[in-house]
């Protein structure tokens, strides 16, 4: 999940809020407290923690809830709202031709990245190219030609070459029929004044639709330094914000943003070519408060599962076999790890809070599901009545787990048949749903 912990401690104050009995100035002041806690042990600014405290407190106190909502839901929307302020809404992504040029201090995730992004776009439709113009590092150059080649995409570089600008305009040439062109520059340790130079050389020969400033989640106060120093440069107009899963605080990039008003355009969530988000604010505050972000999953969904790996409404027409959980199971994978897919999920709708534990033992279940129906027949796939004891000794020595396990999968296919049942016949329709999700 995006900045976990921060999402924790801001899902803990809201429960405050709204198990209280009444909303008064004593029960305002109690949950600003524990937003400002949160805030602040992520490392956001204190000016901007105290800032934003000032005015929920005005607008809980003052302002009249709109028609329809009671006076909690009217506190935490503004909580959200103000929230929204901060972090301003994402940079403008469009999805046709343009060339982006990469920049940020060395170890900030800029390489990768630059793969990462080229694979978005990939994605979309559009054709990308890359130019490796980081010769500053030693391996830059093989990393990126490495990653772009697992993922099919254009590359251009010159190994030996120190000459950024002359490999930026080389490169330009070499992938001039690409849709998206991505220059990937050189990072140092500290702000120097020969990389500005660089950077700005490149500008100039370049002459980037998009200049994206590469920070790490994880890098603090020091991040609004860098901000104004890349964007008093070249002038940034996106910035890509990596590490945003797991423990990192976050809260000196968002800062960052918020002081340079440079929108953010991408946040990186995991590792894999898979893992960029295009950001956008509303759905971000709403993972950040436990709301879910199912535009997200439904994108994800689209993005990654065939017609075949999405036919819901076949499977509630005729029999839920063995054969169709085994593809939903497969389907999952390929949407992404179940805690990020649980983290899009709202509250009440399954996105409940579970331990790395949990997880770990929930996937490793999924895992074990899988095995056990390789090692079944067709016939037994598509009609799990016929698995009768003797079965069951065979399917359990064959994929090297205990009967129990077994008769635990064909308990658990049961189950979904008949929460599939419920639905069939109804006027409830999934794919249907999925696609008005889509045009929200």
């Amino acid at each position: 999940m995006v900045l976990e912990k921060l999402g924790d401690s801001l899902q803990g104050a809201l429960k405050k809020l709204i198990g209280a009995g009444r909303i008064d100035e004593r029960t305002v002041n109690e949950v600003i407290k524990d937003i400002q806690r949160a805030l602040l042990q992520a490392d956001v600014n204190v000016k901007l923690v105290m800032d934003m405290s000032k005015k929920i407190k005005e607008r809980a106190m003052k302002e009249d809830p709109s028609p329809g909502i009671n006076p909690r839901e009217h506190v935490v929307r503004i909580v959200y709202q103000e929230l929204m302020e901060i972090i301003g809404k994402g940079a403008d992504i469009q999805l046709k031709p343009q060339t982006i040029m990469m920049v940020g201090l060395q170890g900030s995730g800029k390489t990768t990245s630059t793969a990462k992004l080229a694979r978005y776009f990939q994605r979309k439709g559009l054709k990308a190219g890359v130019i490796a113009a980081d010769t500053f590092r030693p391996g830059a150059y093989h990393q990126l030609k490495t990653l772009c080649e697992n993922l099919n995409v254009a590359f251009y570089g010159e190994e030996g070459n120190p000459d950024a600008v002359t490999i930026t305009k080389n490169g330009l040439k070499a992938i001039e029929k690409y849709d998206i062109k991505i220059v990937d520059t050189a990072g140092r340790h500290a702000l120097e004044a020969e990389l500005i130079e660089e950077m700005e050389r490149i500008n100039a020969v370049a002459k980037p639709n998009q200049k994206f400033m590469v920070l790490d989640a994880g890098i603090g106060q020091l991040a609004s330094q860098q901000a104004h120093a890349f964007n008093d440069s070249i002038g940034i107009t996106g910035v890509i914000i990596t590490k945003l899963d797991g423990t990192a605080k976050g809260g000196g990039a968002l800062s960052a943003v918020s002081e340079t008003k440079s929108p953010i355009a991408f946040i990186g969530v995991g590792e894999t070519a898979e893992d960029l988000e295009k950001f956008e604010s509303d759905r971000f505050i709403s993972r950040l408060l436990g709301m879910g972000d199912l535009k997200s999953l439904m994108e994800k969904a689209e993005e990654t599962l065939s017609e075949e790996d999405m036919d819901v409404e076949g499977m509630m027409r005729g029999r839920f076999t063995l054969k169709d959980m085994y593809k939903q199971l497969q389907a999952m994978n390929k949407i992404g790890p179940l805690k990020q897919i649980m983290s899009m999920l709202p509250m009440g709708l399954g996105g409940m809070k579970l331990s790395d534990e949990m997880f770990q033992a929930t996937s490793d279940k999924m895992r074990n599901y899988k095995i056990i129906m390789d090692s079944m027949t067709e016939d037994e796939m598509k009609d799990p009545k016929i698995i009768g004891g003797s079965r069951i000794k065979r399917i359990s020595r064959g994929s090297g787990c205990s009967p129990e396990d077994v008769r635990e999968l064909l308990k658990y296919h049961k189950t979904m048949q008949m929460a599939l049942k419920g639905f069939k016949g109804g006027k409830f329709n999934i794919q249907k749903m999925m696609k008005k999700k889509m045009r929200m």
